[in-house]
């Protein structure tokens, strides 16, 4: 990964989302990585009716989090990806800071200690 204090290449390409693709392979992110953020920045446009993510900001954003979270009862990790796509796009490939984004609230995960623990003791002989 390159270090965040050079300055990025120009993007060289006209689509957001290839924007978003040429910004992940410059940084050499994994395919993998660049497939999920691909699909939601494009799930985040396509929730907004297609308008342009420079002209949305953080009620647009919100919306969407709490959409994914409320109605489509997605998980605290996949959340967190979702979030973590936003926070790429906005930041590395349109150049805008979202200061806001630290207030967002992040569901936590439920951790599965005692269910770990009670294995763990049921193995020790």
């Amino acid at each position: 990964m390159k270090n965040s204090t050079q300055p990025l290449s120009p993007l060289q390409s006209s689509k957001v989302l290839d924007q978003l693709r040429e910004r992940i392979r410059y940084l050499h992110y994994s395919i993998r990585t660049e497939e999920v953020y691909v699909y939601w920045v494009k799930k985040f446009i396509r929730f907004h009716r297609m308008r342009h993510p420079v002209s949305m900001g953080r009620t647009e954003v919100e919306a969407f989090l709490s959409w994914l979270a409320e109605t489509r009862k997605i998980s605290a990790s996949t959340h967190k990806q979702a979030l973590s796509a936003l926070l790429f796009f906005y930041g590395k490939v349109l150049d805008i800071q979202l200061p806001w984004m630290a207030e967002i609230g992040r569901p936590r995960s439920n951790r599965r200690l005692a269910f770990r623990a009670a294995r763990r003791s049921a193995h020790s002989w």
